[in-house]
C-alpha cells in the first residue's frame, strides 16, 4: 500500500479545508486513517474509514465538524475539515493498515503503511 496526502495549507478559524490521500493497493479490508501531529506532542488520531464498507471513525476533538469520505474510481480518501479552529493546527498524515474494527481504528501503532505528511495551519 502506498498514499500521498495533499492539500494542506493556511487558512484562519472557522475556514474550510479539504486533504486528499490518493492510496494504491486498497483492499475491501484496509482501513485508511487519518493522524495529525504538532511538534512536541504524539501524532494523534484524526478520523479513520474502512475501504471496504464504509464504516467511519473519528476523534471526540472533530466529530460533527470533519468528515471522511471516500472516491473508490480515483482511489482516493478525503478529509473535509470544517470550522476549523487553531488547534487544528498540524501536519497530517494518512495511513493505512488492514483488518481494523471499530475497537482497534484508532490505534496508531496498529497502522503499517504512511504517506508524507502535509501542513494545516489554522491561524486565529
Amino acid at each position: 500500500v502506498q498514499l500521498q496526502a495533499s492539500g494542506g495549507g493556511l487558512v484562519q478559524a472557522g475556514d474550510s479545508l479539504r486533504l486528499s490521500c490518493v492510496a494504491s493497493g486498497l483492499t475491501s479490508s484496509v482501513t485508511v486513517g487519518w493522524f495529525r501531529q504538532t511538534p512536541g506532542l504524539e501524532r494523534e488520531f484524526v478520523g479513520g474509514r474502512r475501504w471496504g464498507d464504509g464504516s467511519t471513525y473519528y476523534a471526540d476533538s472533530v466529530k460533527g465538524r470533519f468528515t471522511i469520505s471516500r472516491d473508490k474510481a480515483k482511489n482516493t480518501v478525503y478529509l473535509q475539515m470544517n470550522s476549523l479552529k487553531p488547534q487544528d493546527t498540524g501536519v497530517y498524515y494518512c495511513a493505512a493498515a488492514f483488518g481494523l474494527i471499530a475497537s482497534t481504528a484508532r490505534d496508531r501503532a496498529r497502522y503499517t503503511y504512511w504517506g508524507q505528511g502535509t501542513q494545516v495551519t489554522v491561524s486565529s
